[in-house]
């Protein structure tokens, strides 16, 4: 059963939702219904893993020991050298 809510949000927002509301051809009442099922929904603990990301897990090799933070420090440097 559907029930009418009453939302206090800025207009240069509401403006910005009803464009993509209507660039992705479904009411705002819908857009803000998924969202916020989304947010509630106990069931979605993560994110669906796509069979795509699921072919390229394990295809590079790192160490175990491998240091992800100085790892990218280094390649910064390098960059902006």
């Amino acid at each position: 059963m559907d029930t009418k809510l009453t939302l206090n949000v800025d207009k240069e927002i509401i403006e910005q939702a009803k464009a993509y509301a209507k660039a992705h051809k479904v009411s705002l009442s819908k857009l803000i219904e998924s969202y916020l099922s989304s947010l509630t929904s106990k069931s979605s603990k993560g994110a669906e893993i796509t069979p795509l990301v699921k072919s390229l897990s394990g295809v590079i090799k790192i160490d175990s020991d491998f240091d992800y933070k100085e790892g990218y420090t280094d390649y910064l440097l390098e960059k902006y050298k």
